[in-house]
């Protein structure tokens, strides 16, 4: 990976780490494709059961490097990112078959609020906030939050947070439903490692069903989730995790869940 976005395995939890700091991680072109093929890294891994995003420096993502998106406009280029980097980035935080926390540590913006929108859950950093940005750039929506926001805050308030877009502090961010929870900002890179840890040890499968279930749900019917519930929940207690817990429970000790 390249050195603006750092990557590691242990103990069944990536880490994937916006490492541009003196740019406020601004995505240039590096940036996102390292970040995008991080993240479909940690997807594809099975040894992988947990991934958390996060960043260093004061903010945790700035949304697009609007230096670099001049000079490519100048030069007559369109905008292929949202097509070969964002979608991607999205759709792996979004769609891998594993729970993915963001560690918000400081202002998330544009793309960089979207990406952490996408993700599972959401520990933020008491000074830390959020804005969507686009409109005070004439641009519409990407990076899913078209998708994401109204889901986390409902379709009215999304809407007045993209047509009139401002910072909105971690704890309004809290009372509104965009952060899972608020912890002071020297505490956030140890808060959100445990809770990213707490669900690398967890039943891996069983949490890939919930976020198919989730997803499936915001745009069908009650009987269609009822059945892919009863499908995934068909699967999930096939797995050697639910076995385990069953064992564990009659034994009254915890369980230790593989993944599998």
């Amino acid at each position: 990976m390249a050195d603006h976005v750092l990557y590691e395995v242990s103990d069944g939890l990536a880490t994937v780490t916006l490492n541009r700091p003196e740019a406020m991680n601004a995505l240039d072109t590096a940036t996102k494709v390292a970040l995008r093929d991080a993240l479909q890294e940690a997807a594809a891994d099975q040894a992988v059961r947990a991934v958390l995003l996060t960043a260093n420096g004061k903010a945790f993502c700035v949304g697009q490097d609007l230096k670099e998106h001049v000079a490519t406009l100048e030069a007559g280029g369109g905008m292929t990112t949202v097509a070969d980097h964002y979608n991607p980035v999205t759709l792996a935080i979004a769609t891998m078959p594993k729970p993915v926390v963001a560690g918000v540590n400081g202002v998330a913006a544009g793309a960089g609020a979207g990406f952490a929108f996408a993700a599972d859950y959401r520990v933020v950093a008491d000074t830390a906030s959020f804005t969507t940005a686009f409109a005070g750039v004439a641009l519409s929506t990407d990076s899913g939050m078209s998708w994401t926001l109204p889901r986390l805050v409902g379709h009215a308030r999304a809407a007045d947070l993209l047509l009139f877009p401002r910072s909105v502090p971690a704890v309004e961010a809290a009372a509104i439903g965009i952060a899972n929870s608020v912890v002071p900002a020297a505490d956030l890179p140890a808060e959100a490692l445990a809770v990213a840890r707490r669900l690398a040890a967890g039943p891996t499968r069983a949490y890939a069903s919930m976020k198919r279930a989730l997803a499936f749900a915001a745009g069908h019917s009650l009987p269609e989730a009822l059945a892919l519930e009863a499908e995934l929940q068909g699967e999930a207690g096939a797995t050697s995790d639910h076995r385990e817990a069953v064992s564990a429970f009659v034994a009254k000790r915890a369980p230790r869940f593989t993944g599998f």
